[in-house]
């Protein structure tokens, strides 16, 4: 007589011997095997002369740099951006514990690691680049130069002015006080470790106190030398104000209706066609306005030449960089960017005056207008565009909103998410090639 249908119940009590073979569980063309091929490959002497664990010298050997810079691109390839989180990937993700190959990681010593090296990221970033214009997979002779707003770790509360600063020091070094005292007080040891915890995190927020303090003195510094030139658009700005949780940020109107936010300003260098970031830098300014030769030259310093095209947003290049970059040491850079619209309401009279002015400009500028009004000059610009496609791309893999805080760090961050954007273009060019 049956007794119902027969089914293979789980038995998680029962002790297995897993035979795991992590080569067969990574398919030959994944993006895992894309990156650490490109990391392998890599000059990363820099990274291994810290290591102190020695053969000669007695020490527990660290974790690969290799890895831990592996598991960072790929990490940030898939929007990964928590070190604890990345630490639980690296147990239960077979494309991580490939990486890893039996190496043991922990969330400390990854998150130690992705802010130490920005030297080292900004290099990786240019070899990226380069092993992809050697393979004659891209070419650098047009660039596209843009910047987006990405939000910092920060609260537009934590946005405070002199006064304010003053009541948050003064809280702040009551509380270590405070905690000092109960510490010297209380005799339990269980107790006396979580009070020591605690008055690290005081500590810690006087600190960002004090960092904020320090920057507060240099944006009303900066407020007093742009009086002299300004002082009527400056009496018309609110008093400077910084904030606690990350002094660096500064509050800027994001794109697509965000509001005000505190934030970074990321500026990047693509080629286009290819789209393939050449360079990364972060700021605090909230516009891009003559960031024209400065990102050029970063260019040169990075691949020893300068891009014969470049093309950026209005205001972006001033007239004055427009003529500097047409005479550069390094070679005649043409640049492609809208004049700013006349305006409307200009009177005959205005207007004669600007077209006689016009008449007797330098050349390279009367080039400028006359390139920007072609046919061909609108169709070259017009690929300025696709910068703002990898803009979308890079926050769509996570660049929304910044994990660390401080400028240093947010640049390793955002470095990281250069370089694994060229990774996945690495692996789309290939492909295309093939």
């Amino acid at each position: 007589m049956a007794e119902g249908p027969r089914v293979l119940r789980p038995d998680r009590e029962q002790l297995y011997w897993d035979q795991i073979d992590l080569e067969s569980q990574i398919e030959p063309d994944h993006l895992v095997r894309v990156i650490w091929s490109f990391v392998d490959g890599l000059e990363l002497s820099a990274l291994y002369a810290v290591i102190r664990a020695r053969d000669d010298v007695a020490g527990r050997p660290r974790p690969d740099p290799k890895v831990l810079l592996a598991l960072w691109l790929y990490a940030t390839a898939e929007g990964v951006g928590s070190a604890r989180a990345l630490e639980r990937l690296c147990r239960n993700h077979a494309a991580y514990r490939w990486l890893c190959g039996g190496v043991p990681v922990n969330y400390h010593g990854l998150s130690d690691f992705r802010v130490a090296h920005g030297a080292v990221l900004d290099q990786v970033l240019s070899e990226s680049a380069a092993s992809l214009a050697a393979a004659g997979l891209i070419k650098l002779d047009e660039v596209a130069i843009d910047g987006t707003k990405v939000a910092a770790n920060a609260s537009k509360p934590s946005y405070r002015d002199a006064e304010g600063l003053d009541e948050f020091e003064a809280a702040a070094r009551k509380r270590v006080e405070r905690l000092r005292g109960e510490l010297d007080a209380d005799p339990g040891a269980s107790e006396r470790r979580r009070r020591v915890a605690g008055e690290r995190a005081a500590r810690d927020v006087a600190a960002r106190a004090a960092a904020a303090r320090k920057k507060l003195a240099a944006l009303q510094e900066e407020k007093k030398r742009r009086e002299k030139s300004h002082p009527k658009e400056e009496a018309e700005k609110a008093e400077s104000k910084v904030s606690t949780t990350d002094p660096d940020a500064r509050i800027m109107m994001m794109p697509n209706g965000g509001g005000f936010r505190l934030a970074y300003n990321v500026l990047v260098s693509a080629t286009t066609g290819s789209q393939v970031i050449l360079g990364v830098e972060v700021s605090e300014r909230r516009n891009e306005a003559g960031i024209a030769e400065p990102m050029v030259q970063d260019l040169i310093d990075r691949y020893g030449s300068a891009p014969d095209r470049i093309l950026l947003d209005t205001k972006a290049a001033t007239q004055a960089d427009i003529m500097a970059l047409a005479k550069h040491p390094a070679g005649r850079v043409t640049v492609y960017t809208p004049p700013p619209p006349d305006k409307e309401t200009a009177t005959a009279e205005s207007i004669r005056k600007r077209a006689w002015c016009r008449r007797r400009e330098p050349t390279v500028l009367q080039e400028w207008r006359a390139r920007m009004a072609s046919p061909d000059g609108r169709r070259i610009y017009d690929r300025r565009r696709q910068i703002e496609t990898i803009n979308a791309q890079l926050k769509n893999h996570g660049l929304r909103r910044f994990v660390l805080r401080g400028l240093q760090k947010v640049r390793c961050e955002a470095l990281l998410h250069a370089i694994a954007h060229n990774l996945r273009r690495t692996r789309a060019l290939r492909l295309a090639w093939a």
